[in-house]
């Protein structure tokens, strides 16, 4: 009986959900609500490129979300460029490219990712983004207890790290186990860290996620 919407957002997909969320719960119009993360991307990898399949692995990972006296979503941001659209993306199968047998034959309908791209873009726009959400709440990358970004690569979660000036204990990463899972990333990472005992009751967490878009955002939230 409870509504349900997809949401289409790449690897950004949980941080933008649980944006969407919260003002809904805030307001009391929604109790109870559960956002899942899941992809099966193994159905959309081209097997023959190993700049993309060697990355990514299926999984699923979910957050059931309800008002709470004490912590909760502290505040959130999100953002996308579509001037960076062709970095990651499906390039045929809709509108704008029907599937033909050439598009198949051309392995159009998989993964395509300009992975250098990918990185120059995240590490240059992500660190200004992280600084900007922290500021306008007075907070300092000092304030946060965990880092819990989208699992892209461990390349540009070091990168990011070091041009924010936070130490790589503060992240939780779980990439070597799981790969790149999309939209279940973050949802993996935090079930990983509540249940080992690195996340508490009152810590403060920052997710960060970015994707094809491209899309990123972020999500502060208390514990």
């Amino acid at each position: 009986r409870a509504g349900a919407f997809d949401l289409q957002a790449g690897c950004t997909s949980p941080v933008y959900a649980m944006a969407i969320v919260e003002p809904g719960i805030k307001n009391g119009h929604w109790k109870n609500v559960l956002v899942i993360g899941v992809e099966v991307l193994s159905r959309i990898v081209n097997w023959e490129d190993r700049n993309t399949c060697v990355l990514f692995g299926d999984g699923a990972g979910a957050v059931v979300m309800r008002a709470v006296e004490n912590g909760g979503i502290i505040d959130f941001d999100l953002k996308s460029d579509g001037t960076k659209a062709d970095y990651i993306e499906l390039p045929a199968g809709l509108a704008a490219m029907p599937a033909t047998e050439e598009t198949v034959r051309k392995k159009l309908h998989t993964v395509h990712m300009k992975g250098n791209e990918v990185f120059k873009y995240v590490v240059r726009v992500i660190p200004a983004f992280m600084k900007s959400l922290l500021e306008r709440n007075g907070m300092t990358p000092a304030d946060i207890d965990w880092y819990i970004f989208h699992q892209a690569n461990l390349r540009i979660i070091d990168a990011v790290l070091d041009r924010f000036g936070v130490s790589k204990e503060k992240a939780i990463v779980n990439l070597d186990k799981y790969g790149n899972t999309s939209a279940a990333t973050v949802f993996i990472a935090l079930d990983e860290a509540v249940r080992d005992g690195r996340i508490k009751k009152g810590d403060k967490i920052m997710f960060v996620s970015f994707g094809s878009g491209m899309t990123y955002g972020g999500v502060i939230l208390e514990w």
